[in-house]
């Protein structure tokens, strides 16, 4: 059995992964989704990460996901704790010394389209409303800070690129990965928030 920690992404909550939630433990494996204190301006990415391992607390055959800018909080709860494995899905792909504000610019990225198109163009609407209802305020006090790992955790890590992403297009996450972590990343269909369009799916991949 292996205990999948489950990291959102910003201005969310863990409620985000319940139905990838329901998926894993249906076939006997254990989850944690904490909510990140990303609301507080006095939070950052070293409270993020301790958010997760106070969570994780003395579970053990952790594999660590982190979503979106839950990528910059995964490889930290990977140097802290034992984990068998790093699985970063639609992420930004922190290289270190880098501030999370300066992803944008450091990765030459071009953003386009609205909210709901970037997050939610293929979210059941019941499902997106409920996700914009718990959804919180993304403090960026802290966000200039620098990314503080001098390099990767010595962790096996697998990047999952959504191939409709409006906010992370394919090509950018395939070239990020390839440039940051010299890996190609695996691939699904649908867009940036998989665990609510294709949970099971997302559930299929984690456990594979």
């Amino acid at each position: 059995m292996a205990t999948f920690v489950l990291i959102h992404g910003a201005g969310d909550v863990g409620w985000y992964w319940h139905l990838v939630e329901a998926e894993l433990r249906a076939r006997g494996h254990d989850t944690v989704a904490p909510d990140l204190p990303c609301d507080d301006d006095t939070a950052g990415l070293a409270e993020y990460a301790d958010a997760v391992v106070a969570a994780v607390g003395d579970r053990t055959d952790l594999i660590v996901v982190g979503q979106s800018l839950g990528a910059f909080v995964a490889p930290l709860v990977a140097d802290r704790l034992p984990v068998e494995r790093l699985v970063l899905v639609a992420p930004l792909i922190p290289r270190p010394g880098e501030p999370p504000e300066a992803y944008w610019t450091g990765t030459d990225y071009q953003p386009a389209g609205s909210y709901d198109d970037l997050f939610y163009q293929d979210v059941p609407p019941e499902l997106t409303a409920e996700a914009e209802r718990r959804s919180r305020d993304q403090s960026t006090a802290r966000m200039g800070e620098p990314f503080p790992l001098r390099a990767w955790p010595d962790v096996p890590t697998r990047v999952l690129l959504c191939r409709d992403d409006r906010l992370l297009p394919p090509e950018f996450v395939r070239r990020v990965a390839r440039e940051r972590l010299g890996v190609t990343p695996d691939e699904i269909d649908g867009g940036h928030t998989p665990a609510l369009s294709r949970p099971g799916e997302l559930a299929a991949y984690l456990l594979s």
